[in-house]
């Protein structure tokens, strides 16, 4: 593992790229004990702090975990969906808060992947599942229930209908998808939507999951895609007229 004095690239960074790709090449193992920071440091040509930083980087990322101890030092950990599921969250958040994507772009991106998981959310979607989705159209339909609270319960909503589909893969790539996604069209198309639309296209969506008929919860899907679009047309055009942009 070396890295290049003269990238301009922070060297913690430069030290946890080079051991995050050595355990994604096998190189390091599952349980493997990484060298000590003495010995990072000696290797690196750097000095124990910066080794010190690079593997908390390691660390955020559950690549690594530590151990105190007189058997103790930094292991490769073993890497769960779990674990990555909030890191898919927070990047996809921060990739398209950073960047200029559309509503467009993040709407269909998002509903395209989600009508991915249709079918197998019918074919294998579990009472638990079902419960939650009926949970969440019940609490949508809660008079006085907040904005804030009615998007967290849209998300919930969305998530179970993903967890449906029993594909931790699936589950993984979504994430992003559905609670990073999601939360800021909601945060765009609150101010104009009717609850009571997204609650009957929700109420659909969970008995075509009940009824085990994918086809349907696509065609739902689409349709709420469609919605969600005209919604953010509306907003942007308010938005134009207020600031007297034709």
């Amino acid at each position: 593992m070396k890295i290049d004095p003269n990238n301009p690239a922070d060297l913690s960074a430069q030290i946890a790229a080079a051991i995050r790709d050595a355990i994604v090449s096998g190189k390091l193992i599952v349980g493997d004990r990484l060298p000590s920071e003495a010995e990072l440091s000696e290797q690196f040509e750097v000095s124990r702090p910066t080794v010190r930083e690079a593997l908390k980087r390691l660390a955020a990322q559950s690549l690594i975990r530590t151990q105190r101890g007189a058997f103790g030092g930094a292991f490769v950990n073993r890497l769960s969906y779990a674990d990555a599921h909030a890191q898919q969250i927070t990047t996809s958040t921060l990739l398209l808060g950073m960047n200029d994507v559309s509503f467009d772009t993040a709407c269909e991106a998002r509903f395209a992947m989600e009508r991915a998981c249709a079918r197998l959310a019918a074919e294998r979607r579990a009472p638990d599942h079902l419960a939650t989705m009926r949970a969440e159209i019940t609490r949508q339909g809660q008079p006085g229930l907040s904005d804030e609270a009615f998007c967290a319960s849209d998300v919930a909503f969305h998530r179970a209908l993903v967890d449906a589909a029993g594909n931790p893969v699936l589950s993984y790539q979504l994430a992003g998808a559905v609670e990073a996604m999601q939360p800021l069209m909601n945060m765009i198309t609150f101010t104009a939507r009717s609850r009571e639309a997204i609650i009957a296209l929700h109420a659909r969506i969970a008995d075509a999951a009940e009824a085990r008929d994918g086809a349907d919860i696509e065609a739902a899907l689409q349709e709420l895609e469609g919605y969600t679009r005209e919604l953010a047309r509306s907003v942007f055009a308010a938005r134009r007229t207020e600031r007297g942009v034709e």
